[in-house]
C-alpha cells in the first residue's frame, strides 16, 4: 500500500470512530438514556454530528480526492472502491453548511422524544412541530442533494437504494399490490382460515427470551458479538463488525411480536457481522443499502422463520421452553395459526401477506409530502384513508396510525420502500439459494450454517463495495422481480387455508 492511501485510510479512520461514538450514543437513547437527558443528549450527538460532517467535506478530504482524482495507480484494488465510495459521498453533501447539518442532528434527537411523547398521549399534535421542522430541513437538503433525479422523492429513494425510482417502483409496487390483492381474495373465496385463539396464551417474558436467543444463535447471530435489548421500536445498531446490537419489544399475550422481530433484527445483525474486515474503518463497512439490508432481516424472519420445515424441526424445543402451555396443540394447527391473516393496524405485527401493503402505503404518503407537499398536518387524515381504501380499517388512534414508526423523528424519509424491496429481494435469493441448498436438510441440523455461509458469499462480505443491482444480479442471475415474493405467498397461504 502506499503511503498516500494510508494516510488517506487513517483520516476515514478518525471519522469511523466518531460515527462509532454517535451509534453508540443512539442506542443509549433508545434504549436506556433517561427521560430527561433529551436536551444535553441532543447537544453532543449535534456536536459530535457536525465534527464527523466537517471532516467529511473538509480542504483536508478534498486535497486526498484531488491527489487520487491524478493517482489512481497509486491506490489498491479495494482503496479505488474506497476512493470512488468517499468521493461519491462527498458530491453529495459537500454542499450543505455544516451549521445547518449540526442544527438537523440536534433536531432528530428532539423529534424522537417528541415522537415518544405523541405516542403516550395518542396525539400526532404533539409530534407535529417538531416533524415539520425535519421535513422543511429535508426539503431544503433536496436541492444541494439532487444531482439527475427526476422527483425530490427520488432523491430520497437514491440515498436509500441507489439506482432506484419511482417510476421504477410504481411498476414494481403495482404488480405486488395487485398479485397480493388477489391472493387475499382467494383465501377469502375458497380458503379455511385457520385455528388461532391459542396465539394469545400467555407466555412470560423469560421464556420467548430463552427461545429468541437460541432461535438467533441457530440462525448464525454471534452474541459474542452482539446483544439483546428492549426498546420501544425494535432496531439493529452496528458499532462495528464485532459490537452488532439488537433490540426488541415484548408481549406476554403475543409472543409471535418478540419471535419474529428478533429473528429479523438478527438478521440485520448476521449482515453486519459478517462483512469483510478489509473494509473495516471505511465507509464500505457498512451494508450497500436499506433494501439490500432489509432482504437479510426479511430473509431470515420470512424465508426461514415462516417455513413449514423450520417451524417443524424447531416446535418442540418451542412447547418445551414454554413449559406445557402449547403441549395440546399439534404442529399443524400451530404452524397454520402463525400464518392466519388479516387486515391489521400495526406493520411490525402484520402478518407476512399484508405486511407490503402497510409498506405501499407509506411510500405513496411520503411521495405526496415530498412530490406534492402535502401538508403535515394532513398526515393523519390521507394514513386513516389509505388504510381504509387498502386494508379496509380505519385506525382509532395516532397511536394505531400515524405515530407507529419511528423512521419520520429521524428524518429517514425514503426509507421505507426498502421493506418491501427487500421482501422482494429476499424471495428472489431464496429461490437462488435453493439450487444450492435443500433448505428442509439445513434445518435438521443444530446450526444452519450453510445458510449464513451461502448469504455471505453472495451478500454480506461486500459490505456496501457493490450496488444493490449488481448484488442481486449476480446472486441470482436476473434483475429484482415480483415474482418470487408473489409465488412464495401462493405456496405459504394456499397451503395454510387448503386451497
Amino acid at each position: 500500500m502506499h503511503q498516500k492511501e494510508k494516510e488517506f485510510r487513517d483520516y476515514l479512520k478518525e471519522i469511523a470512530l466518531l460515527n462509532e461514538v454517535l451509534s453508540l450514543l443512539g442506542w443509549d437513547t433508545s434504549t436506556g438514556m433517561p427521560k430527561e437527558a433529551t436536551s444535553f443528549r441532543s447537544e453532543v450527538k449535534g456536536y459530535i454530528s457536525g465534527k464527523a460532517f466537517e471532516m467529511s467535506i473538509s480542504e483536508k478530504l478534498v486535497s486526498f480526492l484531488t491527489y487520487f482524482e491524478e493517482h489512481t495507480d497509486e491506490l489498491s484494488k479495494d482503496g479505488l472502491l474506497l476512493f470512488e465510495k468517499v468521493k461519491e459521498n462527498y458530491e453529495l453533501n459537500n454542499k450543505i453548511p455544516v451549521e445547518q447539518y449540526t442544527e438537523y442532528a440536534k433536531l432528530i434527537t428532539k423529534a424522537e422524544d417528541a415522537w415518544h411523547q405523541g405516542r403516550l398521549a395518542k396525539d400526532f399534535k404533539r409530534f407535529e412541530p417538531v416533524l415539520e421542522q425535519c421535513i422543511s430541513m429535508i426539503r431544503s437538503f433536496i436541492p444541494l442533494w439532487q444531482k439527475d433525479e427526476k422527483t425530490p422523492y427520488d432523491v430520497l429513494l437514491n440515498k436509500h437504494e441507489p439506482g432506484m425510482t419511482t417510476e421504477k417502483l410504481d411498476i414494481l409496487f403495482s404488480e405486488l399490490r395487485n398479485g397480493l390483492i388477489d391472493i387475499r381474495k382467494t383465501l377469502e373465496e375458497k380458503g379455511t382460515p385457520p385455528r388461532t385463539d391459542f396465539l394469545t396464551r400467555h407466555v412470560p417474558k423469560y421464556q420467548q427470551d430463552k427461545f429468541v436467543r437460541e432461535i438467533a444463535r441457530k440462525i448464525g447471530y454471534d452474541f459474542n458479538k452482539g446483544r439483546l435489548d428492549d426498546t420501544t421500536h425494535p432496531f439493529m445498531q452496528e458499532l462495528n463488525r464485532n459490537d452488532v446490537r439488537i433490540t426488541t419489544r415484548w408481549n406476554e399475550h403475543d409472543f409471535k411480536m418478540a419471535v419474529f422481530g428478533v429473528i429479523h433484527e438478527a438478521g440485520h445483525g448476521i449482515y453486519e457481522q459478517n462483512i469483510d474486515a478489509k473494509f473495516d474503518y471505511t465507509p464500505l463497512t457498512n451494508g450497500t443499502s436499506t433494501g439490500i439490508h432489509e432482504s437479510q432481516s426479511l430473509f431470515y424472519e420470512m424465508m426461514i422463520g415462516s417455513d413449514k420445515d423450520f417451524w417443524r424441526e424447531n416446535y418442540s424445543l418451542f412447547q418445551s421452553i414454554t413449559e406445557g402451555t402449547f403441549d395440546d396443540i399439534d404442529f399443524d394447527t400451530f404452524y397454520k395459526g402463525l400464518h392466519h391473516s388479516q387486515s391489521s393496524f400495526i406493520r411490525i405485527e402484520a402478518d407476512t401477506l399484508t405486511y407490503p401493503l402497510h409498506i405501499i402505503i407509506r411510500y405513496e404518503i411520503e411521495k405526496m409530502l415530498f412530490n406534492d407537499n402535502l401538508p403535515v398536518s394532513e398526515l393523519p387524515r390521507v394514513w386513516n384513508e389509505k388504510y381504509e381504501e387498502y386494508l379496509g380499517i380505519i385506525p382509532k388512534d395516532d397511536l394505531e396510525g400515524v405515530l407507529q414508526d419511528v423512521h419520520w423523528s429521524g428524518g429517514l424519509f425514503g426509507y421505507f420502500p426498502s421493506y418491501a424491496l427487500g421482501y422482494m429481494y429476499a424471495a428472489q435469493l431464496r429461490h437462488a439459494m435453493e439450487k444450492d441448498l435443500c433448505m428442509k436438510d439445513v434445518f435438521k441440523q443444530d446450526v444452519y450454517l450453510p445458510i449464513r455461509e451461502w448469504l455471505t458469499h453472495h451478500i454480506h462480505q461486500y459490505g456496501s463495495s457493490k450496488k444493490p443491482n449488481e448484488l442481486i444480479l449476480n446472486a441470482t442471475g436476473e434483475p429484482l422481480s415480483s415474482k418470487y415474493l408473489l409465488d412464495r405467498q401462493r405456496e405459504i397461504y394456499f397451503d395454510v387455508y387448503d386451497i
